[in-house]
């Protein structure tokens, strides 16, 4: 069942997952051995939200990105506006648990429109209260080397 379909006061609702969260560390294992990547940084920025009422949304970026020469994001340089996009991330739909150890994100809307219609299925695991963290695994493209994106995020207090 799709989340955006549970009532308010349904498991949904109370799961641990429901809350604000701020991005700590997001890091890329290899399964050929290479050095761990940091996708955005030493220092990524993030917030990933999951409402009581079944739906999600992440957004993360690269610290410390520069102002744009443009009052406008239109009228910016290319150059600029493609450096921006580069450096940030956003989707955001329905969220529901196909087990006790996944939550499916069922995307309706991305800065990269070919998220859109999928579902980005994350491992999640808990770290006492305050810490969730959230992995996947993909192939990198163009080679058969498994990667693993592992995503620590903490809760934000109201």
């Amino acid at each position: 069942m799709s989340a955006s379909t549970h009532p308010e006061g349904s498991p949904v609702a109370h799961h641990p997952i429901v809350g604000g969260w701020r991005l700590a560390d997001w890091r890329t294992e290899y399964s050929d051995g290479r050095a761990p990547t940091l996708p955005f940084g030493e220092h990524p920025e993030g917030l990933l939200v999951y409402s009581p009422d079944g739906w999600m949304n992440a957004s993360i970026s690269r610290a410390g990105r520069p102002p744009m020469s443009s009052a406008s994001l239109k009228h910016a340089p290319a150059a600029e506006r493609l450096e921006a996009i580069d450096a940030f991330m956003n989707y955001g739909g329905p969220y529901s648990f196909p087990d006790a150890d996944h939550v499916r994100h069922e995307v309706v809307i991305a800065l990269y429109p070919n998220l859109i219609g999928t579902d980005q299925v994350r491992l999640m695991r808990f770290v006492g209260e305050h810490t969730l963290i959230l992995s996947a695994e993909d192939t990198l493209p163009g080679t058969s080397v498994q990667r693993r994106h592992s995503l620590t995020w903490k809760r934000m207090k109201p």
